[in-house]
């Protein structure tokens, strides 16, 4: 770890994709700090527009920015989106690495994905594993304009000695999900299956593949407060994992997420669909020496979640 922290007291925050899942848990985490979180609207600033969003730095100023603006999407959309994944993420990046540079930004975290590790790593999965073996081609769209994002931030630290970093998080679930089946991730998707099938009176829900690859899924607020922890304390050039260390089947999800539903029916799992690398856990030993560990318990946050779902009417 680099000797210099960086001190948020009083700073101008940019967290760009406020919107999102993560960048509004962000949000609502360093609202506790004594900081300006600047957020702005998509309809305010086009991440894809270069011009739009230097002018948009120029008049703002921020003292650090937070890259949690993406395209993401689970497997299905992976597969029906490939330049959206690559194309879309790569510019929105590239802008706003670029756009921070030229306008002084002091700290700049760039948020990727555990997806950016080759399909078969060891596990768990360590930063070293980087680019050592062959992606998962499910998502490899994704994973590589990832790559390019840390190697990007890797650049502007050699070049211009920039404080950029670059943090790792697992598979993500939370308020302000996306419950599209058409793009939304694992966890999502099951709990909108789940709620329809129970509300259909279906006796059966389908899920996509064995049920036997297994999965780390990590609470969203846990997320954004590792977020905050690297942006105050960490300054290297490698990128970092966010995890909680621990692992599940797709199977042991399924029945977890029925638990709370109460719901009655049986489980086919459609073997013919794809269901991505057999296993991904990420090693978060690294951060946990920092100082940092995950806190909130699967089943716990996902009843938080389902919970929240029910008040605000989802259902």
């Amino acid at each position: 770890m680099n000797e210099h922290t960086f001190d948020i007291n009083n700073k101008k925050i940019y967290v760009a994709g406020s919107e999102g899942m993560v960048g509004s848990a962000v949000c609502k985490e360093l609202e506790k700090e004594n900081c300006q979180v600047i957020k702005t609207p998509r309809s305010e600033t086009d991440l894809m527009d270069k011009q739009s969003l230097d002018r948009w730095m120029s008049s703002n100023n921020p003292d650090a920015v937070i890259i949690c603006a993406a395209k993401v999407g689970g497997i299905l959309a992976n597969q029906s989106y490939p330049v959206d994944f690559l194309y879309n993420n790569l510019i929105m990046q590239c802008n706003l690495i670029n756009s921070s540079f030229k306008h002084n930004v002091k700290k700049l975290v760039f948020l990727g994905s555990s997806c950016i590790y080759p399909k078969f790593s060891p596990q768990p999965i360590t930063e070293e594993t980087l680019m050592s073996g062959n992606l998962e081609r499910s998502n490899e769209w994704y994973a590589i304009a990832k790559i390019a994002g840390i190697k990007l931030c890797q650049a502007y630290r050699k070049q211009y000695n920039c404080d950029f970093i670059s943090a790792m998080p697992t598979n993500l679930y939370g308020p302000n999900d996306n419950f599209d089946l058409e793009n939304s991730h694992v966890i999502p998707a099951l709990i909108r299956k789940c709620h329809e099938a129970k509300k259909t009176n279906n006796d059966t829900l389908e899920v996509w593949g064995s049920g036997n690859v297994r999965r780390e899924f990590m609470h969203v607020d846990d997320c954004a407060k590792a977020i905050i922890f690297l942006l105050k304390s960490f300054s290297e050039s490698e990128h970092i994992n966010i995890g909680t260390g621990s692992d599940i089947t797709i199977k042991n999800l399924v029945e977890m997420i029925k638990k709370i539903f109460d719901y009655r029916g049986n489980i086919f799992f459609d073997s013919s669909k794809p269901e991505g690398t057999p296993q991904k856990l990420l090693d978060v030993s690294k951060i946990n020496k920092l100082g940092w560990r995950a806190k909130i318990n699967l089943e716990e946050g996902l009843r938080q979640v389902i919970s929240g779902l029910k008040e605000e009417n989802f259902y």
